[in-house]
């Protein structure tokens, strides 16, 4: 009997190596990368990883090119600030739902689809932003636009479809920070092709408008990229796995209930809404108010605007760097301690901001306040996978949409009409994030424990993942992927539970990176 056992455990590991041969990455039981190569483009892995934050970077500078250049426009257009603070609101509030709708189109047609049809449905926005000449018209375009910052959903997902739970923080980190670090980009590329506009020949109200022709012509050709090289899942595309079988294609009802029901994805999206949030509202404001409050000229503006958002280059990176770090020593709990900590941190830096009254000082604090905001995304999103796995796209879309929810209400609470400076604002918002940040202690993971209490003598993560499951779907086997997720998330019990610091079932291949 035992010499069957073995002979059996012997047939399915090489099976297991045979199909991760096909990989130039590490793999485990579930094809999911092992490791994170950042300078790699091997496929699939490092590839969706590519594909996935310059497609939401490119969203981002589209969203966000407008607020660069509000010193023109509303010059141009005779604004008032009830009319960009209502433009501001507008920009955020369609991706509410987008988010959402995103979330689900994620579950049931996969990410690389579902964000490429997205980008190419909106970029029209884009370009007809050259065209308004009414403060109606330029609500409508910025609210349109703001529609492509859902891709920010699939980008989560696709990350998490590719990585295996060691590594899944950073993997989202990364992603999720190169693509937001779009709205520092964008407050330096407007003003430069502005500028380069007008030393050409164009007068100030034409230049603007050209100059919305170059995100229009990044996002298009992202989503054609995505289209082109990308692919849903290590295994191939959703389409291709339904036909063959090795995919269940879940019913919208089912994902729906999974993720309404389950209470840690409202916390996480009502947290979310304070970091990301906040991060969205200081993207719309921050250049009008150093131009405003501190009279220095536009591209100053701009320089000093784009710093707060190119700090995503590290700060959300390490975020979910910082996330797996502490899931390694302390599993799901050090998650969520970094998290509260870090995002109370970038509160009380922003509450710091809006009593600074120097410029020196000023940009001092927005970089401070940058990288811990940024970093509080990043451990977000190093939770959020875990949450559920039969709904991890509308799980993700929660979270992403409670962010832009964060901002629609900061914007229209504190910075929409007259009623507040800028600078009160700003203190103002420091207080939500801190009093918002606070339910964070309420999450509880039966198998792994929370911030206040350990987990739930006896119960194991797989008891946790195929409870998603009726008696009837396990029957028939729809409920595999998530036990094998279970089994690969073993760490997060920390370390009394985790036993070694790699998976049992991780499939070893070659580890280098070299020629990828």
């Amino acid at each position: 009997m035992a010499k069957k056992s073995l002979e059996v455990e012997a047939e399915v590991e090489v099976e297991d190596e045979g199909d991760a041969a096909q990989f130039k990455m590490p793999v485990d039981s579930d094809h999911k990368a092992t490791e994170f190569w950042l300078f790699s483009f091997a496929k699939p892995h490092m590839r969706a990883f590519h594909l996935s934050w310059f497609s939401f970077f490119c969203c981002f500078v589209s969203s966000f090119a407008a607020p660069p250049l509000l010193p023109v426009i509303r010059d141009n257009l005779s604004l008032t600030t009830t009319d960009i603070g209502n433009a501001g609101i507008a920009s955020v509030s369609g991706a509410v739902f987008a988010r959402l709708a995103m979330g689900t189109a994620c579950d049931l047609v996969g990410p690389r689809l579902a964000s490429a049809s997205l980008i190419l449905i909106t970029t029209p926005a884009v370009y007809c932003s050259s065209l308004i000449d009414s403060a109606t018209g330029f609500l409508l375009v910025r609210f349109f636009t703001g529609f492509s910052l859902a891709t920010f959903v699939s980008t989560q997902f696709w990350m998490s479809s590719m990585f295996s739970p060691p590594k899944v923080g950073l993997a989202n980190g990364v992603a999720g920070g190169w693509g937001n670090m779009g709205g520092g980009a964008t407050q330096l590329i407007m003003p430069l092709v502005y500028e380069l506009i007008k030393k050409i020949g164009s007068t100030n109200f034409i230049a603007w408008r050209i100059a919305f022709f170059i995100p229009g012509v990044m996002q298009t050709c992202s989503a054609i990229a995505v289209l082109m090289f990308g692919q849903d899942m290590p295994d191939g595309n959703y389409n291709k796995l339904h036909k063959a079988g090795e995919k269940h294609k879940d019913n919208f009802s089912e994902v729906f209930k999974h993720a309404v029901t389950n209470y840690r994805g409202w916390i996480l999206a009502l947290t979310y809404g304070y970091c990301f949030g906040v991060e969205l509202t200081i993207d719309n404001i921050i250049a009008q108010y150093f131009y405003d409050r501190f009279g220095v000229n536009i591209s100053k503006a701009g320089t000093i605007a784009a710093s707060f958002g190119l700090a995503n280059i590290v700060s959300r990176p390490g975020g979910g760097l910082f996330s797996d770090y502490l899931s390694k020593f302390f599993g799901m709990r050090g998650r969520l301690w970094g998290l509260w900590v870090v995002q109370t941190l970038g509160g009380i830096f922003c509450v710091i901001l809006g009593k600074t009254n120097s410029l020196a000082g000023s940009i001092v604090v927005l970089l401070l306040f940058s990288l811990f905001c940024q970093a509080a995304c990043g451990l977000t999103f190093g939770v959020v996978p875990f949450v559920s796995r039969r709904s991890l796209g509308l799980i993700s879309g929660m979270g992403g949409g409670g962010g832009n929810v964060g901002a629609v209400l900061t914007q229209l609470i504190f910075f929409h009409n007259s009623k507040y400076s800028t600078e009160d604002g700003i203190f103002y918002m420091g207080i939500m994030i801190l009093v918002c940040t606070l339910p964070i202690a309420l999450i509880h993971f039966p198998q792994w424990g929370g911030m206040l209490c350990g987990p739930k003598p006896g119960y194991t993560p797989e008891d946790y993942y195929q409870s998603e499951w009726s008696h009837h779907e396990q029957q028939k086997g729809y409920h595999t992927a998530s036990l094998r997720f279970a089994e690969n998330s073993v760490r997060e019990g920390g370390r009394s539970a985790r036993g070694s610091g790699h998976s049992k079932h991780t499939v070893p291949v070659e580890t280098s990176p070299t020629d990828v």
